[in-house]
This record gives structure tokens, C-alpha cells and sequence, in this order.
């Protein structure tokens, strides 16, 4: 029987609490992805400061930092998200999503500082002292996206959840766009003070410079802070974990209008009957782990793989001046700048038409689509690359490339942040969605990592001989068509339906994830019949 309290969550009119806690639960994505587009310009400073005397590159490759220290802080911030979100997740099941929900932001927020404050200007000491840092901040980052999607999700009604989910992640489009914003001010303003150096001199004030962006990063997420600790915990944890339904109807009235007296006397729900990664919990939930942890995995390694677009492009005389031709603040400038105008003219429209179709048009569809376009995306930039694209950057190369992150966005990339949300029992749900996002985030290093090694076509600035852009990107295509493959087969719809109606699935749908490699279309024909049933 379901609680009265959680019914009327489900039924409860969208309020003015719901968009106060997306800017709340959503500022974790925010720094994330202001962490992640700000790093890009300020590894273009990095390289005139520490590598000013890399006068053996020829062209554009003067000035880069080594092939290894990138790979490392990328991987690194990485491999500290993949932590957070095991920890973290586990944690916000454990104790309360409450209880360690000001903690990761508070992570955050000092890494963040912390990355700017090195104290040395010595290249080894500051390399190393970011690199640490950056994987605090992923510690961090990862422990919010667990936390943020759970509470998101337990506070939503069925209605408008997805939405509210999206609007959560799409942050991370502000967090872009600020990112590249900030980046753009600080050096313009240093410019101009330093009195427009000449192209092949760095003044010292660009070593303040890369310091003052990454901890400027850390304010938006300082003053929510506060408002996180005055959060109440999520209904469905107190009542159905903690099983106390009566402060679960107090914590809701800050948001719902319902009368305590109509409550008081519902019998407390049953204790668990089955254990984390139990087979009875196998049964029952393991094809949706599956489907959430391969989706979100294969997903990212693709979306994270962008840096060999963005390599192409930022090469291009037509889009950037040559490095020789610029100093190091309008050479981050140029670059902060294409970035925001990418992610104007593609990601954030992404994100939003997600927030704005994911309830109407349901989360498979989306995903299967998103995969789809994003596959079209690949093959047509990489079976001609060698012999069209490669010498021709053109407008319609940038054109692909946009369309592969509007699709990534308005796709897989958010709806494998939503149904790990959704689909796990209250006990369970952030520590299956921290399993889920670090899977993704591995198959991230794979992408930006791996396949940014792999994908050179010859030795150069520190990079050895992979097998080639051609052959990466047509790989990359054939993920998403496998990402396709396991969302239509093992990925079940969660469009208005309840979490207590996606938690309490006939339980034979639980072997579905053994049953659908010999038969999937009595596993189909199962999810199709439940979403009908809602």
C-alpha cells in the first residue's frame, strides 16, 4: 500500500520550492562543468607560462603543455569523480542524503580555492599541486551528481519530474557559459593592464590570472551552502528508509500542503526484505543497473572524446589566430570565446529541449535518438576525414560538431543522469545511480584519455602514433549505435510513473537482463506492458 505522503508528493502541484531546489541541487553541475570548459583556456596560459621555452614545436604546437601532464590532470579529475560518486552514493543511502549533501559541496568549493592557491611558481610544484586539487574537486563533483539526482527526483511529482531532473543537470550549460564568460573578463582586464603585451612575451600577471578563474569557480557553490543545510531531507527517505512517516509529513509541508492529522495514523512501512547486490536484488533490479551503468558508460566515452573536434577547430586559422600572432590573454580569450558561442549555438539548446520533451516524449525515445544522431555525427566526419575534413575545417565540419553535442545534450548524456534517478528502490537509488555515473565517468577517461592518444595520426608533442582520426571516430559511431542496442532491449520507461510504481515492477522483470540475449522480445513486450499499465 502506498503512503499517503508519498501519493500526495506524486499529485503535488509544481511550487516555488521545486525551482529553488533545482538552483540549489543543481549548482554541483554548475561547478562541474565550469571546472571542466575552464581548465581548456587555462591550459593555453599554462603553456606560455611553464612551457615559454618550447621553441622546438613548430607552429601551433608551441606554448602546449606535454602530452602527459594533460592525459594525467584530465584522468585524475576523472578518476576523483568515479570515487566521489561510489562513496558518496553510498553514503546518501547510508546516512541521509541531507547529511552529506553540504559535505561534497563543501569539497568543492575548498578544491576549487585550492586549485588557484598553489604557492610556488616552481612548473613541477604547481603541476603537481593542481593535479591534486583537481582530483579533490572531482571527489567533489562526483559525490553531487548521487546526491543532487536523488533529491531532485524525491521531491518531484510524477508529472513534472524528468523535467525537474533535466533542469537540475542543464546547469551545467550556465556552468559553460559562465566559465568561458569569466575566462574572457579576467583576460581581457589583465590585458589591458599589462598594457597589450607583445606575442611572444608573458608577463607575471598571467600566472594570477589562471589562479583567479579557478577560484572564482568556487562562489557560486559557496553561497548555496547554506541553503543545501536548510534543506529538509527527502520524504521518501525518512518515511521509507528511516520508516518514520510522521516527520516525513513535517519535512513535506515546506512543500506540499498536507494535513498531518489525514496521516498521523498510516501503519510504518516494512523494513527491507533483500540487501544490496543480493540475488533476490539482482533479480529484481539488475537488468535496470545494467542498463543504466552500460548506457551512461558507453555515452560518455563518446561525449567525452569531444577534445578531437575541438583540436581541429581551435587549429584553424578561420576560427582562432595562430599562437604566433597573439599573446597568452588573447590567446585564452579567443578560446573561451569559441567555446561560449559552441555552447550557445548547441549544447544549452540541448539541455533545454530535454527539460522541455522529456515528459512528453518519454526518456527511451530520447535516448535512442540522441545515440542515433550522434552515430550520424561520427560517420560523417570520420569515413571522409582523411580526405575531406582534415584539410577542410570548414563551416560544415563545425556544424557536425555541434550537432553531435545538441544531440548528446537533447539525448543520452542527460536521460543517463534522469533513470538511475528513478528506478532503484528508496534504500538503494543514490548508491545505484553513484554506480551508474562511475561507470560513465571510467568510460569518460577512456574517451578523453584513450582516444585522444589514439587517435593521433603521427608522433607529435609528446603523443606516439595511434591509429588514426578515421578509425577513432568510426569507433566511436559504432558506440553509439551500442548504445542504442541496449537502451531499446534493456532500458524501461519511467515517464509518469511513480518511483514506488518503477520500484515495485512485476518481479519477473528482474531476469529480463538473462532472458532478452535469447528471447528480447518478451522483454520488450514486458516494458511495453508496464509503461502501458501506468
Amino acid at each position: 500500500m502506498a503512503l499517503k505522503v508519498l501519493s500526495d508528493l506524486d499529485s503535488a502541484r509544481t511550487q516555488y520550492y521545486h525551482f529553488k531546489a533545482i538552483i540549489v541541487a543543481g549548482m554541483g553541475l554548475f561547478t562541474d562543468a565550469y571546472d571542466l570548459f575552464c581548465i581548456p583556456p587555462i591550459m593555453r596560459l599554462l603553456g606560455r607560462i611553464y612551457y615559454g621555452d618550447s621553441n622546438k614545436y613548430e607552429g601551433d604546437q608551441l606554448y602546449e603543455v606535454s602530452a602527459v601532464v594533460t592525459s594525467v590532470m584530465v584522468g585524475m579529475a576523472l578518476l576523483g569523480t568515479v570515487i566521489g560518486q561510489l562513496v558518496f552514493g553510498y553514503l546518501g543511502d547510508r546516512i541521509g542524503r541531507r547529511r552529506v549533501y553540504g559535505l561534497a559541496l563543501m569539497l568543492m568549493v575548498l578544491s576549487s580555492i585550492g586549485c588557484g592557491l598553489s604557492l610556488s611558481t616552481s612548473r613541477t610544484f604547481v603541476l603537481l599541486s593542481l593535479i591534486f586539487f583537481r582530483f579533490a574537486l572531482g571527489v567533489g563533483i562526483g559525490g553531487d551528481y548521487p546526491l543532487s539526482a536523488t533529491i531532485m527526483s524525491e521531491f518531484s511529482n510524477r508529472k513534472t519530474r524528468g523535467a525537474f531532473i533535466a533542469a537540475v543537470f542543464s546547469m551545467q550549460g550556465f556552468g559553460i557559459l559562465v566559465s568561458s564568460t569569466v575566462t574572457m573578463i579576467v583576460c581581457a582586464i589583465f590585458n589591458r593592464a599589462s598594457n597589450y603585451p607583445a606575442p611572444d612575451h608573458t608577463p607575471e600577471s598571467a600566472d594570477l590570472a589562471w589562479r583567479l578563474i579557478l577560484m572564482i569557480g568556487a562562489v557560486p557553490a559557496g553561497l548555496t551552502y547554506y541553503w543545501r543545510m536548510m534543506m529538509p531531507e527527502t520524504a521518501r527517505y525518512t518515511a521509507l528508509v528511516e520508516r518514520n512517516v510522521i516527520q516525513a509529513v513535517k519535512d513535506m509541508q515546506k512543500v506540499l500542503d498536507v494535513s498531518l492529522s489525514q496521516i498521523a495514523e498510516e501503519s510504518q512501512p516494512s523494513p527491507p526484505s533483500y540487501s544490496l547486490f543480493s540475488k533476490e536484488f539482482l533479480r529484481r533490479h539488475g537488468r535496470d543497473l545494467f542498463s543504466c551503468a552500460a548506457n551512461w558508460f558507453l555515452v560518455d566515452v563518446v561525449f567525452y572524446s569531444s577534445n578531437l573536434f575541438q583540436s581541429k577547430i581551435y587549429e584553424n586559422d578561420s576560427y582562432l589566430r595562430s599562437k604566433r600572432d597573439v599573446n597568452a590573454f588573447e590567446d585564452a580569450f579567443q578560446y573561451a570565446k569559441l567555446q561560449a558561442i559552441i555552447a550557445i549555438c548547441s549544447t544549452i539548446p540541448g539541455y533545454y529541449a530535454t527539460v522541455y520533451f522529456i515528459d512528453r516524449v518519454g526518456r527511451v525515445k530520447i535516448q535512442i535518438m540522441g545515440f542515433f544522431f550522434m552515430a550520424i555525427g561520427m560517420f560523417a566526419i570520420g569515413i571522409p576525414y582523411d580526405i575531406y575534413w582534415d584539410k577542410h575545417p570548414n563551416i560544415g565540419f563545425l556544424f557536425l560538431y555541434g550537432l553531435t553535442f545538441f544531440f548528446s545534450n537533447f539525448g543520452p548524456n542527460t536521460t543517463t543522469f534522469i533513470v538511475p534517478a528513478e528506478l532503484f528502490p528508496a534504500r538503494f537509488r543514490s548508491t545505484c545511480h553513484g554506480i551508474s555515473g562511475a561507470a560513465g565517468k571510467i568510460g569518460a577517461i577512456i574517451g578523453s584519455v584513450g582516444f585522444l592518444w589514439a587517435s593521433q595520426n603521427k608522433t607529435k608533442n609528446g603523443y606516439t602514433k595511434g591509429i588514426g582520426m578515421t578509425a577513432s571516430l568510426v569507433i566511436l559511431g559504432g558506440i553509439c549505435i551500442l548504445g542504442m542496442i541496449v537502451t531499446y532491449f534493456f532500458t524501461r520507461e519511467t515517464k509518469g510513473r511513480s518511483l514506488e510504481e518503477n520500484e515495485n515492477e512485476d518481479e519477473t522483470t528482474g531476469t529480463c537482463i538473462l532472458r532478452s540475449f535469447t528471447n528480447p522480445c518478451i522483454c520488450l513486450q514486458q516494458s511495453t506492458n508496464q509503461v502501458g499499465d501506468a
